[in-house]
């Protein structure tokens, strides 16, 4: 994918969201990490540290992360996690 200007300001908005989000993963040993946009929407995340093993790990990604994200920024159609 060919990194654009309305792409970065995405990944702006992504990494601007995510940084409220991380403190609380952090508290319990975890983290997430923007892997990569898709140019049709789909936002790749990268769940670290406990969150990786976590057993609730689906509903911190469903009701947590993407619900945070979506919110925030209509351009994204779907959040895929991929460890």
């Amino acid at each position: 994918m060919l990194v654009t200007e309305k792409t970065a300001e995405i990944e702006a908005k992504i990494n601007s969201v995510l940084e409220r989000i991380r403190p609380y993963l952090q508290q319990d040993g975890g983290d997430v990490m923007l892997d990569k946009i898709s140019d049709e929407g789909i936002v790749e995340l990268k769940l670290l540290g406990s969150c990786n093993t976590c057993p609730l790990r689906p509903m911190t990604l469903r009701a947590g992360i993407e619900r945070a994200l979506m919110h925030e920024i209509p351009e994204i159609k779907r959040i895929e996690c991929f460890n």
